[in-house]
Protein backbone atom coordinates (compact mmCIF):
# COMPACT_ATOMS: atom_id res chain seq x y z
CA UNK A 1 0.00 0.00 0.00
CA UNK A 2 2.63 2.23 0.68
CA UNK A 3 4.23 1.80 -2.71
CA UNK A 4 0.93 2.20 -4.47
CA UNK A 5 0.36 5.60 -2.36
CA UNK A 6 3.77 6.78 -3.38
CA UNK A 7 3.38 5.93 -6.84
CA UNK A 8 0.30 8.21 -7.16
CA UNK A 9 2.60 10.96 -5.61
CA UNK A 10 4.83 10.33 -7.94
CA UNK A 11 2.25 11.06 -10.56
CA UNK A 12 1.52 14.20 -8.55
CA UNK A 13 5.06 15.59 -8.97
CA UNK A 14 5.40 14.86 -12.65
CA UNK A 15 1.98 17.06 -13.42
CA UNK A 16 3.13 19.89 -10.51
CA UNK A 17 -0.47 18.89 -9.10
CA UNK A 18 -1.52 20.15 -5.17
CA UNK A 19 -3.70 16.99 -4.68
CA UNK A 20 -5.30 14.03 -7.06
CA UNK A 21 -8.82 13.13 -6.49
CA UNK A 22 -9.39 9.89 -6.99
CA UNK A 23 -12.99 8.05 -7.51
CA UNK A 24 -13.40 5.65 -10.01
CA UNK A 25 -14.25 2.56 -8.13
CA UNK A 26 -11.08 0.28 -9.60
CA UNK A 27 -8.47 3.25 -8.89
CA UNK A 28 -9.90 3.87 -5.50
CA UNK A 29 -10.03 0.13 -4.82
CA UNK A 30 -6.60 -0.20 -5.78
CA UNK A 31 -5.16 2.99 -3.71
CA UNK A 32 -7.15 2.45 -0.67
CA UNK A 33 -8.06 -1.64 -0.46
CA UNK A 34 -11.83 0.08 -0.10
CA UNK A 35 -14.02 -2.52 -1.15
CA UNK A 36 -17.41 -0.85 -1.01
CA UNK A 37 -19.30 1.61 -3.53
CA UNK A 38 -19.17 5.07 -1.93
CA UNK A 39 -15.96 7.14 -1.28
CA UNK A 40 -13.53 9.50 -2.53
CA UNK A 41 -9.87 9.33 -2.39
CA UNK A 42 -7.69 12.38 -2.11
CA UNK A 43 -3.75 12.62 -2.05
CA UNK A 44 -1.53 15.12 -1.82
CA UNK A 45 1.78 15.50 -0.64
CA UNK A 46 1.94 14.76 2.96
CA UNK A 47 -1.49 12.99 3.03
CA UNK A 48 -3.97 10.75 1.91
CA UNK A 49 -7.79 10.61 2.97
CA UNK A 50 -10.40 8.82 2.48
CA UNK A 51 -13.93 10.41 2.57
CA UNK A 52 -17.42 8.41 2.87
CA UNK A 53 -20.10 8.45 4.31
CA UNK A 54 -22.72 6.71 7.51
CA UNK A 55 -22.66 3.95 5.96
CA UNK A 56 -19.19 3.03 5.05
CA UNK A 57 -17.58 4.57 7.93
CA UNK A 58 -16.81 1.24 10.12
CA UNK A 59 -15.60 -0.49 6.25
CA UNK A 60 -13.56 1.83 5.54
CA UNK A 61 -12.00 2.34 9.36
CA UNK A 62 -10.82 -1.12 8.48
CA UNK A 63 -9.53 -1.47 5.49
CA UNK A 64 -7.97 1.69 4.44
CA UNK A 65 -5.05 1.81 7.03
CA UNK A 66 -3.24 4.20 6.02
CA UNK A 67 -5.76 6.68 5.23
CA UNK A 68 -7.92 9.36 7.34
CA UNK A 69 -10.68 8.79 7.38
CA UNK A 70 -13.17 11.69 7.12
CA UNK A 71 -16.84 11.44 7.37
CA UNK A 72 -19.22 13.37 4.28
CA UNK A 73 -21.82 13.04 2.39
CA UNK A 74 -22.22 14.00 -1.39
CA UNK A 75 -20.29 16.62 -3.28
CA UNK A 76 -20.92 19.74 -0.78
CA UNK A 77 -18.45 18.74 2.34
CA UNK A 78 -16.09 17.56 -0.75
CA UNK A 79 -15.39 21.18 -1.72
CA UNK A 80 -14.74 22.18 2.35
CA UNK A 81 -12.45 19.76 2.42
CA UNK A 82 -10.61 20.40 -0.90
CA UNK A 83 -10.98 24.56 0.35
CA UNK A 84 -9.62 23.32 3.95
CA UNK A 85 -6.34 21.83 2.44
CA UNK A 86 -5.97 25.34 0.18
CA UNK A 87 -5.87 23.07 -3.55
CA UNK A 88 -4.99 24.76 -6.38
CA UNK A 89 -4.12 22.45 -9.19
CA UNK A 90 -6.36 19.24 -8.83
CA UNK A 91 -6.22 16.29 -10.94
CA UNK A 92 -8.75 14.29 -11.80
CA UNK A 93 -9.94 11.42 -13.41
CA UNK A 94 -11.19 12.34 -16.99
CA UNK A 95 -12.86 9.27 -17.97
CA UNK A 96 -14.61 9.43 -14.54
CA UNK A 97 -15.37 12.92 -13.58
CA UNK A 98 -18.36 14.48 -15.48
CA UNK A 99 -18.76 17.18 -16.44
CA UNK A 100 -21.22 17.70 -13.91
CA UNK A 101 -19.02 17.45 -11.35
CA UNK A 102 -16.47 20.00 -13.10
CA UNK A 103 -18.92 22.77 -12.83
CA UNK A 104 -20.06 21.76 -9.34
CA UNK A 105 -16.22 21.80 -8.17
CA UNK A 106 -15.30 25.51 -10.15
CA UNK A 107 -18.62 26.88 -8.91
CA UNK A 108 -17.79 26.57 -5.49
CA UNK A 109 -13.88 27.13 -5.76
CA UNK A 110 -12.90 29.95 -7.74
CA UNK A 111 -9.26 29.34 -7.60
CA UNK A 112 -9.23 25.43 -7.98
CA UNK A 113 -7.71 25.11 -11.61
CA UNK A 114 -8.38 21.01 -12.85
CA UNK A 115 -5.98 19.35 -14.21
CA UNK A 116 -6.88 15.53 -16.37
CA UNK A 117 -4.35 12.68 -15.20
CA UNK A 118 -4.32 11.07 -18.64
CA UNK A 119 -4.70 7.85 -17.84
CA UNK A 120 -2.02 8.22 -15.27
CA UNK A 121 -3.49 5.20 -12.37
CA UNK A 122 -4.61 3.17 -15.05
CA UNK A 123 -0.78 2.77 -16.02
CA UNK A 124 0.39 2.54 -12.76
CA UNK A 125 -2.34 -0.81 -12.17
CA UNK A 126 -1.12 -2.19 -15.55
CA UNK A 127 1.60 -3.25 -13.84
CA UNK A 128 0.28 -6.20 -11.12
CA UNK A 129 1.86 -6.87 -8.10
CA UNK A 130 2.56 -11.10 -7.27
CA UNK A 131 -0.37 -10.84 -4.81
CA UNK A 132 -2.90 -9.27 -7.79
CA UNK A 133 -1.59 -12.00 -10.09
CA UNK A 134 -2.40 -14.46 -7.38
CA UNK A 135 -5.90 -13.34 -7.69
CA UNK A 136 -6.02 -13.61 -11.51
CA UNK A 137 -4.41 -17.09 -11.21
CA UNK A 138 -7.35 -18.10 -8.82
CA UNK A 139 -10.05 -16.42 -11.27
CA UNK A 140 -8.82 -17.97 -14.18
CA UNK A 141 -8.86 -21.27 -12.78
CA UNK A 142 -12.59 -20.90 -11.68
CA UNK A 143 -12.94 -20.19 -15.16
CA UNK A 144 -10.93 -23.57 -16.15
CA UNK A 145 -13.36 -25.46 -13.59
CA UNK A 146 -16.15 -23.89 -15.04
CA UNK A 147 -15.24 -24.93 -18.69
CA UNK A 148 -14.77 -28.21 -18.23
CA UNK A 149 -18.07 -28.65 -16.20
CA UNK A 150 -20.61 -26.73 -18.57
CA UNK A 151 -18.96 -29.23 -21.68
CA UNK A 152 -21.86 -31.99 -20.44
CA UNK A 153 -24.51 -28.93 -20.71
CA UNK A 154 -23.30 -28.42 -24.65
CA UNK A 155 -25.72 -30.61 -26.73
CA UNK A 156 -28.59 -30.51 -29.13
CA UNK A 157 -31.93 -28.83 -27.30
CA UNK A 158 -29.21 -26.68 -24.75
CA UNK A 159 -30.75 -22.99 -24.88
CA UNK A 160 -27.70 -20.21 -24.97
CA UNK A 161 -29.23 -18.61 -21.95
CA UNK A 162 -29.58 -21.63 -19.66
CA UNK A 163 -26.00 -22.55 -19.98
CA UNK A 164 -24.75 -18.93 -19.21
CA UNK A 165 -26.57 -19.00 -15.87
CA UNK A 166 -25.06 -22.84 -14.90
CA UNK A 167 -21.49 -20.83 -15.93
CA UNK A 168 -22.27 -18.25 -13.60
CA UNK A 169 -23.53 -20.62 -10.47
CA UNK A 170 -20.93 -22.99 -10.78
CA UNK A 171 -18.34 -20.37 -10.52
CA UNK A 172 -19.97 -18.83 -7.61
CA UNK A 173 -20.50 -22.13 -5.68
CA UNK A 174 -16.00 -22.13 -6.60
CA UNK A 175 -15.70 -19.12 -4.67
CA UNK A 176 -15.84 -16.16 -7.39
CA UNK A 177 -18.05 -12.93 -6.42
CA UNK A 178 -19.23 -12.20 -9.95
CA UNK A 179 -18.92 -12.35 -12.75
CA UNK A 180 -16.16 -9.87 -15.06
CA UNK A 181 -18.95 -9.22 -17.86
CA UNK A 182 -22.04 -10.24 -19.59
CA UNK A 183 -21.18 -13.89 -21.47
CA UNK A 184 -20.93 -14.34 -24.61
CA UNK A 185 -22.52 -17.86 -25.50
CA UNK A 186 -23.12 -17.80 -28.81
CA UNK A 187 -24.19 -20.97 -31.06
CA UNK A 188 -24.90 -21.64 -35.19
CA UNK A 189 -24.93 -18.62 -37.23
CA UNK A 190 -24.60 -16.68 -33.86
CA UNK A 191 -21.01 -17.47 -33.51
CA UNK A 192 -20.07 -15.11 -36.12
CA UNK A 193 -20.79 -12.38 -33.61
CA UNK A 194 -18.02 -11.23 -31.57
CA UNK A 195 -20.40 -10.04 -28.72
CA UNK A 196 -22.78 -12.43 -29.08
CA UNK A 197 -23.78 -12.48 -25.66
CA UNK A 198 -26.54 -15.77 -24.37
CA UNK A 199 -30.28 -15.81 -26.18
CA UNK A 200 -32.76 -17.78 -26.21
CA UNK A 201 -31.32 -19.69 -28.96
CA UNK A 202 -31.34 -23.54 -28.81
CA UNK A 203 -28.16 -25.10 -29.50
CA UNK A 204 -28.53 -27.52 -32.68
CA UNK A 205 -26.52 -30.23 -34.04
CA UNK A 206 -23.31 -29.21 -35.74
CA UNK A 207 -23.17 -25.90 -34.46
CA UNK A 208 -19.94 -23.65 -33.22
CA UNK A 209 -20.17 -22.92 -30.02
CA UNK A 210 -18.67 -20.15 -28.56
CA UNK A 211 -18.14 -19.45 -24.74
CA UNK A 212 -16.21 -16.16 -23.63
CA UNK A 213 -16.95 -15.51 -19.96
CA UNK A 214 -14.81 -15.09 -16.44
CA UNK A 215 -15.14 -14.77 -12.79
CA UNK A 216 -14.16 -12.08 -10.50
CA UNK A 217 -12.13 -13.29 -7.32
CA UNK A 218 -11.02 -10.77 -4.65
CA UNK A 219 -11.57 -8.02 -7.02
CA UNK A 220 -9.49 -9.15 -10.07
CA UNK A 221 -11.20 -10.58 -13.37
CA UNK A 222 -10.41 -13.46 -15.45
CA UNK A 223 -11.19 -14.05 -19.00
CA UNK A 224 -10.83 -16.76 -21.75
CA UNK A 225 -12.66 -18.45 -24.45
CA UNK A 226 -13.31 -21.20 -26.69
CA UNK A 227 -15.08 -22.38 -29.54
CA UNK A 228 -16.46 -26.24 -29.66
CA UNK A 229 -18.63 -27.87 -32.44
CA UNK A 230 -21.46 -30.12 -31.20
CA UNK A 231 -20.98 -33.24 -33.42
CA UNK A 232 -18.46 -33.68 -36.03
CA UNK A 233 -17.16 -30.88 -37.53
CA UNK A 234 -16.99 -29.87 -41.07
CA UNK A 235 -13.94 -29.33 -43.45
CA UNK A 236 -14.43 -25.29 -43.46
CA UNK A 237 -15.37 -25.57 -39.68
CA UNK A 238 -11.64 -27.41 -38.83
CA UNK A 239 -10.08 -25.06 -41.49
CA UNK A 240 -11.51 -22.00 -39.83
CA UNK A 241 -10.50 -22.82 -36.42
CA UNK A 242 -7.20 -24.39 -37.41
CA UNK A 243 -6.10 -20.47 -39.11
CA UNK A 244 -7.34 -19.31 -35.57
CA UNK A 245 -5.53 -21.93 -33.56
CA UNK A 246 -2.59 -21.02 -36.00
CA UNK A 247 -2.38 -17.32 -35.56
CA UNK A 248 -3.39 -17.48 -31.13
CA UNK A 249 -0.32 -19.69 -31.09
CA UNK A 250 2.07 -17.61 -33.11
CA UNK A 251 0.80 -14.62 -31.63
CA UNK A 252 1.17 -16.06 -27.69
CA UNK A 253 4.93 -16.99 -28.47
CA UNK A 254 5.62 -13.96 -29.28
CA UNK A 255 4.55 -12.49 -26.07
CA UNK A 256 8.18 -10.84 -24.20
CA UNK A 257 9.12 -8.08 -22.25
CA UNK A 258 9.29 -4.95 -24.53
CA UNK A 259 7.05 -6.16 -27.69
CA UNK A 260 4.12 -3.51 -28.13
CA UNK A 261 0.50 -4.79 -28.24
CA UNK A 262 0.17 -3.76 -31.75
CA UNK A 263 2.95 -5.50 -32.88
CA UNK A 264 1.54 -8.57 -31.18
CA UNK A 265 -1.73 -7.66 -33.40
CA UNK A 266 0.12 -7.44 -36.39
CA UNK A 267 1.55 -10.87 -35.77
CA UNK A 268 -2.17 -12.46 -35.45
CA UNK A 269 -3.10 -10.90 -38.19
CA UNK A 270 -0.96 -11.41 -41.09
CA UNK A 271 -1.86 -14.69 -40.72
CA UNK A 272 -5.78 -14.64 -41.02
CA UNK A 273 -4.79 -12.05 -43.57
CA UNK A 274 -2.74 -14.81 -45.61
CA UNK A 275 -5.24 -16.79 -45.10
CA UNK A 276 -7.92 -14.94 -47.20
CA UNK A 277 -9.86 -14.03 -43.57
CA UNK A 278 -8.81 -10.65 -43.07
CA UNK A 279 -11.57 -9.05 -44.02
CA UNK A 280 -13.48 -11.36 -41.04
CA UNK A 281 -11.11 -10.48 -38.21
CA UNK A 282 -12.58 -6.83 -37.18
CA UNK A 283 -11.48 -6.51 -33.22
CA UNK A 284 -8.09 -5.75 -31.80
CA UNK A 285 -5.84 -9.02 -30.64
CA UNK A 286 -6.74 -8.39 -27.07
CA UNK A 287 -6.59 -6.46 -23.70
CA UNK A 288 -5.17 -5.66 -20.23
CA UNK A 289 -7.27 -7.59 -17.47
CA UNK A 290 -7.11 -6.84 -13.66
CA UNK A 291 -9.52 -4.70 -11.70
CA UNK A 292 -11.30 -4.38 -15.04
CA UNK A 293 -11.82 -6.91 -17.79
CA UNK A 294 -10.74 -4.53 -19.95
CA UNK A 295 -7.60 -1.97 -18.70
CA UNK A 296 -3.95 -1.38 -20.14
CA UNK A 297 -1.87 -2.48 -21.59
CA UNK A 298 -3.69 -1.96 -25.28
CA UNK A 299 -3.26 -5.08 -27.85
CA UNK A 300 -4.46 -3.45 -30.50
CA UNK A 301 -3.51 -1.45 -33.20
CA UNK A 302 -3.05 1.93 -30.93
CA UNK A 303 -1.31 -0.67 -28.38
CA UNK A 304 2.18 1.21 -28.34
CA UNK A 305 3.37 0.73 -24.35
CA UNK A 306 5.82 -1.52 -24.81
CA UNK A 307 4.86 -5.02 -22.88
CA UNK A 308 6.51 -5.16 -19.16
CA UNK A 309 6.84 -8.04 -16.57
CA UNK A 310 3.76 -8.20 -14.21
CA UNK A 311 1.00 -7.44 -17.28
CA UNK A 312 -1.54 -9.31 -17.53
CA UNK A 313 -3.39 -9.41 -21.13
CA UNK A 314 -5.45 -11.41 -23.44
CA UNK A 315 -4.32 -13.23 -27.11
CA UNK A 316 -8.05 -13.39 -28.58
CA UNK A 317 -7.99 -13.86 -32.44
CA UNK A 318 -10.89 -14.43 -34.21
CA UNK A 319 -12.48 -15.42 -37.38
CA UNK A 320 -16.34 -14.57 -37.88
CA UNK A 321 -18.09 -14.97 -41.40
CA UNK A 322 -22.14 -13.92 -40.95
CA UNK A 323 -24.19 -16.53 -42.35
CA UNK A 324 -21.81 -19.52 -41.47
CA UNK A 325 -20.52 -18.61 -37.35
CA UNK A 326 -16.99 -17.71 -36.20
CA UNK A 327 -14.39 -19.00 -33.85
CA UNK A 328 -12.46 -17.45 -31.23
CA UNK A 329 -9.47 -18.61 -28.90
CA UNK A 330 -8.84 -16.78 -25.73
CA UNK A 331 -6.31 -16.98 -23.47
CA UNK A 332 -5.19 -15.07 -19.71
CA UNK A 333 -1.47 -14.18 -19.95
CA UNK A 334 1.09 -12.70 -17.64
CA UNK A 335 4.31 -10.86 -19.21
CA UNK A 336 7.37 -12.60 -17.32
CA UNK A 337 10.80 -11.19 -17.58
CA UNK A 338 11.41 -14.17 -19.53
CA UNK A 339 8.56 -14.37 -22.29
CA UNK A 340 5.03 -15.27 -20.75
CA UNK A 341 2.78 -17.44 -18.31
CA UNK A 342 -0.70 -18.79 -19.70
CA UNK A 343 -3.31 -18.62 -17.22
CA UNK A 344 -5.83 -20.44 -18.91
CA UNK A 345 -5.26 -24.07 -18.57
CA UNK A 346 -8.14 -25.43 -20.79
CA UNK A 347 -6.84 -27.11 -24.00
CA UNK A 348 -6.96 -25.26 -27.79
CA UNK A 349 -7.70 -27.91 -29.68
CA UNK A 350 -11.06 -27.97 -31.61
CA UNK A 351 -13.43 -29.96 -29.29
CA UNK A 352 -16.04 -32.00 -31.20
CA UNK A 353 -18.72 -32.66 -28.64
CA UNK A 354 -20.23 -36.45 -28.79
CA UNK A 355 -24.11 -36.63 -29.37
Amino acid sequence: MHKKIASVRDVLLKKDLDAILIGKPENRRYISSFTGTTGFVIITKDEAIFITDFRYMQQAQKECKLFKIIETSRYEPLTNILNELNIGRLGVEEEFFTYGHALDLQEKLKNLSLVALEGALTKIRSIKSKEEIEYITTAASIADKAFAYILDFLKPGAIEEDIALELEFFMRKQGASGVSFNFIVASGERSSLPHGTASNKIIEAGDFVTLDFGCIYEGYCSDMTRTMVVGEASTKQKEIYSIVLQAQKTALDAVKPGITGKDLDSIARSIIEEAGYGDNFGHGLGHGVGLEVHELPHVNIIGDIPMEPGMVITIEPGIYIPGFGGVRIEDLVVVTENGYKVLSKTSKELIEIKI
